[in-house]
């Protein structure tokens, strides 16, 4: 499934995982997020921190009308302010997706995954 984008001269296709590409670079690359987590970690048995090859497990990109909702999967450094990493992660990635592919995202939903203790 594509998100789909209406212009003047036609319709423009971009494949989800070119959004969750985005999605999760742009969630990994604020502080207080240790990565990005499977949306479901039991079905896919994966309790490990998602490499950038597996991005789209961590993120769930929903069309409905003209309206784009995306939910991103994360896991957060002990110690940090879980509402404020999360309104960092919201706000880098809607305007990620507005810069680079030119799509406003009508909702970032954050989900922690999980807290982990990072060794310094």
């Amino acid at each position: 499934m594509a998100v789909k984008i209406k212009t003047k001269f036609g319709t423009v296709d971009i494949d989800n995982d070119v959004i969750a590409n985005i999605v999760g670079g742009a969630a990994t690359d604020n502080y207080g997020v240790v990565g990005m987590a499977s949306r479901n970690q039991l079905r896919d048995n994966m309790n490990d921190i998602l490499n950038r090859e597996n991005y789209f497990k961590g993120v769930e990109v929903k069309q409905r009308d003209n309206e784009i909702v995306i939910n991103v999967y994360i896991i957060v450094s002990y110690g940090n302010k879980i509402s404020e990493v999360s309104k960092n992660v919201q706000s880098k990635v809607k305007y990620n997706l507005q810069s680079m592919l030119g799509v406003t995202a009508n909702s970032v939903n954050v989900i922690v995954q999980g807290v982990q203790v990072q060794n310094d």
